[in-house]
Formats: structure tokens, sequence, C-alpha cells
């Protein structure tokens, strides 16, 4: 009942495999057509420059891998206590921390002036 053949076994490792090529030649013909479709809209003379809003990138980005970093935290304090482990949470917490500490200074800087 525990015998694996190796059909099965190559199976397995050629799925993550494919799923990674498939996606990196997605994401190619995504960045090729959207770099298509801009040098159309230059040519056309239709293209406008969208800024980057970098005060709600920060407050987004500082949202996500603070909650993601407290749970991973919780889950690997949960199940091995203090160890390095830890680590593997507390890394994007606190660079959720930081980019939320920057929002927030930015947040005050911009009402000041």
């Amino acid at each position: 009942m525990g015998e694996t053949y190796a059909a099965s076994q190559v199976m397995v490792a050629v799925i993550p495999i494919v799923g990674i090529v498939m996606g990196s030649v997605v994401i190619f013909f995504y960045a090729l057509w959207a770099h298509k479709e801009k040098m159309a809209m230059i040519e056309r003379g239709m293209y406008q420059v969208q800024p980057f809003d970098l005060h709600m990138f920060s407050l987004l980005v500082g949202v996500l891998l603070s909650t993601i970093g407290l749970v991973i935290s919780l889950v690997f304090f949960l199940v091995s206590g203090f160890s390095y482990a830890m680590l593997g949470g507390l890394i994007p917490l606190s660079l959720g921390a930081g980019f939320l500490v920057f929002f927030s200074l930015w947040a005050r800087r911009r009402s000041e002036a």
C-alpha cells in the first residue's frame, strides 16, 4: 500500500516546473502586450502618464505585510514556541510596521505643510 511508483514521482516533480514555466510565459506576454499598447498610444498621442501614489502604496503594503507577519508569527509561536522559525513572521511584520511608520510620518508632514 505505501509503495510509490516512478511515474507518480515524475508527475509530482513535473507539475511545479510546468506551472512556473506557464506562469512565466503569461507574465512575458502580458508585459509584451502592455508595452505594445503603450507604444501605440504614444504614437497616436493618447498616452497619459499615471503618477505613482507612494502614500497609498506605503499604506497598502504596510497593512498587508503587518497582518501577514502577525498571522505567521502567531502560527509559528503556537507550533514551535520562541524559535528561529518566528523570523519567518517577524520579518514581514517589521517591514509592514516600517511602511506604516513611513505612512504616518508622511501624512503628518503633508498636513503640516
